[in-house]
């Protein structure tokens, strides 16, 4: 029979284990074991526990889980006040507090710590006999609310201490939630119907001071020590702030990395700089940095003025949040089709600029945020990110607010407005026609694997378009040598070479041809397939979307989107004043007249292209094969027919020896093609 002491002690191993584990997990983001293995682990300490309930220890990993509910939470008062920092939001504010701690200590430079000040809860934490005894928020700073089991709940928070101290050692940090933490939760809130945050900070303070301690458990929170506040003689001496930093990492806190020691002014603000351009890529939100002098003995003699430290400043970022009255929603179409709200706003200043218009994203962000014409809202704007509202102020609502709805119609160009079943967003359909597409439709019909017009460059399609020389792909088969000479950077020979270009492009294939009418999830694949099956454009353009899905590889979202494109009549007048520019291709007959050949040695084979071939490209091979109904894949594999290697071929040639599959060089290549075309 195993003694209880053999058990105490395999219970104190596995807690030792576990607590080190979530140290390496929680606090260095550095696992050393999988998931798995940390959760037999933990289930073994449960079953343990369960078995021997007398044996649990408070400090155990398996009491985090959270207690029955609070009816309110007790008060607490702090042994030594939690002050609030004074704020700087200049830089000659940072100068004028750097010149008054030098008057007062009577130095020329003066070191101070720095760090990010984070975006959350400030709380203490008291460890008496090296165990966390009892938390408090700030509360107006002398007492605070006892939240002891809602931050016994958070991993990164210690239970128990390194050090073997037996009196009271307190801890202060802010309470934050990761910005990854923060859209998981806000995820898990909309699929359940349920409120929506509105920045990590609130959700931090929410989640926290819920009484249901079970609540701050299922979220997800993080403690970032900055401090210690009352502590015994008997504990650890520091000369300096950043020591008591140290110190509490060697404890297993965890204290930012960004955090550090500069000397003078100058530094100071190179450091907010600093901090300004990392403030985005941080896993968590701050609202500034704080600078402290950094020696504890100067702290002393700089004291305090009414209820913050003279030897501290907090330099605040531009405001990130605002709130505003929501004017109006108006409809932007964007290059590709895309229909997005954007609120107008009555002008507010936030992130250092007055904004006037906020993204919404799309429809389905409008009604999860809960947004109506003439609510108050929160705006947010990071960085250079795009402005967006965050949030409606629900209770603000005014009497006139009003729903938003998505048009059916594009406000552009008056086509038809579609929303697949696959995505959020709505889009116009008169991709050939539509002014806020005309860019993005004729670059991509004059690309290279669509219509192949050489030297139609962004640059120049963007003076035609401003020009209103064209307005849809079609007018480009009505441009002269004398108009295109007369635009920026195009002399006669550039001219005439453009104009000889498109007229080349006439001749073309169907495939390409579909392709190039850049209808949306139509790539060079269906657009082959497409042709294929159908024998030609009328047919095809004819088809609704339950015939389009009768089509090998296209679904239910492709056939509908190519059946919305043909279907709006200014797609179709496009169409037909290109058809009427001179544009030709030899009609294919059907899939199956298609692969009839009386050879068959390209129908239906798999071919890799490797290397530089001595007279065509690879696009103007591949596109040799497709034609005489093949397959050009990117990887050699066991399913391929055949590898055709040029010079240089690299590792497929060396895969395609391995693997015993038959090599062409071109001349073999055309010998095979010559052989289906005689066929035919």
């Amino acid at each position: 029979m195993v003694s209880e002491k053999t058990i105490e002690e395999r219970l104190k191993a596995l807690r030792t284990t576990l607590t080190q584990h979530d140290f390496h997990y929680y606090v260095q983001d550095a696992p050393v074991i999988p998931d798995a293995e940390y959760d037999t682990l933990f289930r073994t300490l449960q079953e343990l526990e369960q078995r021997y309930p007398h044996l649990i220890t408070p400090d155990s990993p398996t009491q985090r889980v959270g207690a029955p509910p609070l009816k309110t939470f007790a008060q607490l008062t702090h042994q030594t006040p939690m002050l609030s920092l004074a704020n700087a939001f200049s830089d000659d504010e940072v100068i004028a507090f750097d010149r008054r701690i030098r008057e007062i200590l009577g130095v020329d430079r003066v070191a101070y710590a720095v760090e990010p000040k984070f975006d959350g809860l400030a709380v203490s934490l008291v460890y008496e006999n090296g165990m966390l005894a009892k938390g408090a928020t700030r509360g107006d700073g002398y007492t605070g609310e006892d939240i002891t089991l809602n931050l016994r709940t958070i991993p990164s928070i210690p239970l128990r201490l390194q050090m073997s101290a037996t009196d009271l050692f307190e801890v202060r940090g802010e309470v934050v939630m990761l910005k990854a933490d923060f859209a998981h939760l806000n995820e898990q809130q909309h699929k359940k119907g349920e409120k929506i945050f509105v920045n990590p900070r609130n959700a931090a303070a929410g989640s926290l001071r819920q009484l249901d301690s079970r609540i701050t458990a299922a979220r997800r929170l993080t403690f970032l020590a900055y401090g210690i506040g009352a502590f015994h003689e008997n504990q650890p001496m520091f000369s300096t702030h950043s020591e008591i930093l140290a110190y509490l990492a060697s404890q297993h806190f965890l204290v930012a990395q960004q955090s550090g020691t500069v000397t003078g002014v100058e530094e100071l603000l190179a450091y907010y700089r600093q901090m300004g351009g990392l403030r985005l890529s941080l896993p968590y939100e701050i609202d500034g940095v704080v600078y402290k002098v950094n020696d504890l003995a100067q702290q002393e003699t700089l004291g305090y003025v009414s209820r913050a430290p003279r030897f501290a400043v907090a330099h605040k970022f531009p405001a990130q949040e605002a709130s505003t009255e929501l004017l109006a929603i108006e409809i932007q179409v964007g290059r590709t089709g895309a229909l997005t709200p954007v609120a107008r706003l009555a002008p507010v200043f936030v992130g250092g600029v007055t904004v006037t218009n906020a993204t919404l994203h799309n429809e389905d962000e409008v009604q999860r945020k809960q947004i109506m014409i003439g609510d108050t809202v929160i705006v947010r704007r990071a960085g250079d990110v795009i402005p967006e509202v965050v949030a409606a102020i629900l209770e603000r609502r005014p009497a006139h607010a009003r729903p938003f709805a998505m048009p059916d119609h594009c406000p552009v160009c008056g086509s038809k407005a579609v929303r697949l079943p696959d995505e959020a967003v709505t889009r116009c359909t008169g991709g050939l026609y539509c002014p806020a597409q005309r860019k993005q439709a004729i670059l991509h019909f004059a690309s290279r694997r669509a219509m192949d017009i050489d030297g139609l460059g962004e640059k120049l399609v963007d003076q035609l378009i401003d020009q209103e020389l064209v307005r849809t792909p079609a007018d480009l088969y009505q441009l002269r040598i004398d108009t295109l000479a007369g635009l920026e950077r195009m002399a006669e020979k550039s001219a005439r070479n453009l104009v000889t270009a498109v007229e080349n492009s006439k001749k073309t294939t169907l495939p390409r041809f579909i392709h190039a009418l850049g209808i949306r999830h139509v790539g060079e694949a269906t657009a082959r397939a497409l042709a294929a099956h159908t024998g030609g454009l009328e047919p095809l353009m004819n088809m609704d979307a339950g015939q389009l899905q009768q089509i090998t590889d296209i679904g239910p979202v492709v056939a509908q989107s190519i059946a919305d494109f043909f279907a709006e009549a200014h797609n179709r007048e496009v169409i037909g004043q290109l058809l009427k520019s001179g544009l030709q291709w030899e009609q294919p007959g059907s899939a199956n007249q298609q692969l009839s050949g009386v050879n068959p040695v390209i129908s239906g084979k798999t071919f890799v292209l490797t290397g530089t071939l001595p007279s065509m490209t690879r696009d103007q091979a591949k596109n040799r094969i497709e034609q005489q109904g093949g397959r050009v894949t990117g990887s050699v594999s066991s399913a391929t027919s055949y590898v055709v290697a040029g010079s240089d071929p690299g590792s497929k040639y060396a895969k395609a020896i391995e693997l015993g599959i038959p090599v062409l060089d071109e001349e073999q290549l055309l010998a095979f093609l010559q052989m289906t075309s005689a066929s035919e």
